[in-house]
């Protein structure tokens, strides 16, 4: 693992527990074993490395997911896949979404990271409207609007889950989608 890519990784698991404000540079150097004019050195600036964050977080989301179409052909259900990349969050990672998490605090984050956590939403709804047109043919604009709805629930079925420490109230609140769900 590059340098770079150890400071990223420090820097998500921080905020991915305490927030934006939960990062600095001097932390993760302290963290990283580097000095602060190192984590500098690939992130000029904290915006810099926030936005690059949330970047790099979209794509490995969306490249874990892969592409819906290849989902349905394999006789899986790409909005189940969606849910339990979710639910990954939880048990393995016992962490928020990063952008969601993000998303939260966006009043008082720089442009350029409001702008990754656009970014995130913007494909996933995409990519969850893409799932629902291939799954079951229905206008752009019903699926877009199921789309917001599934993703809106999940960030706030892991919220919840995540402040009472129940994985179960995860389940709970997904259940009732995971049966409604088929190809």
């Amino acid at each position: 693992m590059s340098r770079r890519d150890e400071i990223l990784k420090v820097a998500e698991s921080r905020v991915r527990t305490g927030g934006y404000n939960n990062v600095s540079h001097r932390e993760i150097a302290a963290e990283v074993g580097i000095k602060s004019a190192s984590v500098h050195y690939h992130f000029k600036t904290k915006e810099d490395l926030g936005a690059e964050l949330a970047h790099q977080y979209t794509n490995s989301f969306l490249n874990t997911l892969g592409e819906p179409g290849d989902i349905i052909s394999r006789s899986e259900n790409p909005i189940t896949k969606y849910i339990e990349l979710f639910r990954a969050a939880l048990i393995k990672d016992k962490k928020m979404c990063l952008c969601g998490l993000l998303g939260a605090e966006s009043d008082c984050l720089p442009d350029k990271v409001r702008f990754e956590i656009k970014r995130f939403f913007e494909l996933n709804i995409e990519w969850l409207k893409q799932s629902y047109v291939l799954m079951n043919p229905q206008s752009s604009g019903e699926a877009k609007v199921k789309a917001i709805k599934l993703i809106s629930m999940l960030e706030g079925a892991l919220m919840i889950s995540k402040a009472m420490d129940n994985i179960e109230l995860f389940d709970q609140a997904t259940l009732d989608l995971v049966e409604q769900i088929q190809i």
